[in-house]
């Protein structure tokens, strides 16, 4: 048994048993102005009522379904039987969409639809759990918390505060959403300005203006140490750090070790794209990230409190926990 299997064990003993999870889509939700229909995955526990609801944003990807409902089961599954309802969107960047939106304005990164797609899915919550076999009635609509991978974690960011110029226009762009209560941003982008000089830079402009200052919302940002952006910057790993670093209070950082851009492989099991693949660290993250969750929406101030003793005790420590 590895290390992080021994962290995992211990972090999902806080948990119970794993409980049984239900997956469903997809839901189909027509949205005016929206080139193509809405289309989501939701996954609930099998039981329980008063659920917490998180809304994740996959990233671009290379592969040609795990950008889109179908991906990201690792988190999905442990974030469900974990107790929490989990929506997951196939926004229009999704590799799935490409030839039907080859010109399509906006593409091919569609970084203000992304964002979007999550308030329409707030707004019809109601529609949603009833649509879903056996989930009517189950969810609080007032514990939303919204996590995204690295493209995602980018929208994430702007839907807990975050701000941006829009490229074309210069306008400010403020797409804060605040039925979202918390955030989990992972492996997302850092600071833009002159940083941000690497060779991929000017296909993504958006990034360029990105403004932190204003991400009040509750968040943990969770980024590898062997992450490195060089397409991006030249900067380091620590670039994906700069959410927690340039962003107000209450903020949490988890650093994981040995992890690269797809965290041990939390964008699909057995991913080709995965270059650190771990399933012993996404099942450690897959349990501190719903730790924290837990006690930012359930009232559980143990919940994060434990998972992080199990992860930074002794020679068994999968990363490091910065808090501010």
């Amino acid at each position: 048994m590895s290390a992080t299997t021994d962290i995992a064990t211990d972090i999902a003993a806080g948990f119970g048993p794993t409980a049984p999870v239900l997956s469903y889509g997809p839901v189909t939700l027509s949205v005016p102005g929206r080139p193509v229909d809405l289309q989501l995955r939701v996954s609930a526990p099998a039981t329980g009522t008063g659920l917490p609801v998180v809304l994740l944003s996959h990233g671009h990807g290379g592969s040609n379904n795990l950008s889109s409902l179908n991906g990201y089961a690792p988190l999905a599954n442990l974030w469900a039987a974990a107790g929490f309802v989990v929506v997951q969107p196939t926004h229009l960047s999704s590799r799935t969409l490409a030839r039907r939106l080859a010109d399509a304005p906006g593409g091919p990164y569609f970084w203000r639809s992304r964002a979007e797609d999550m308030s329409h899915i707030v707004d019809r919550l109601d529609e949603i759990e009833n649509t879903v076999p056996q989930l009517a009635g189950r969810l609080d609509h007032e514990k939303i918390a919204v996590a995204g991978h690295s493209l995602g974690g980018h929208t994430a960011s702007l839907l807990l505060g975050a701000r941006i110029a829009d490229p074309d226009t210069g306008t400010a762009v403020d797409l804060r959403e605040p039925r979202i209560k918390a955030g989990v941003l992972l492996a997302a982008p850092g600071r833009g300005g002159e940083a941000l000089n690497g060779r991929m830079a000017e296909k993504v402009p958006f990034f360029r203006t990105t403004d932190f200052s204003t991400m009040a919302a509750p968040t943990l940002v969770v980024a590898g140490d062997k992450d490195d952006p060089s397409h991006f910057t030249d900067i380091g790993p620590d670039w994906h750090a700069d959410p927690y670093h340039l962003a107000p209070t209450p903020k949490t950082l988890l650093t994981l070790f040995d992890a690269e851009h797809l965290l041990g492989g939390i964008s699909g099991y057995d991913a080709d794209e995965t270059t650190d693949e771990n399933p012993d660290r996404v099942t450690a993250l897959g349990q501190l990230t719903a730790a924290y969750l837990r006690t930012q929406l359930q009232s559980d101030p143990y919940a994060w409190q434990t998972a992080c003793e199990a992860l930074t005790t002794g020679a068994a420590a999968a990363g490091r926990v910065e808090c501010k």
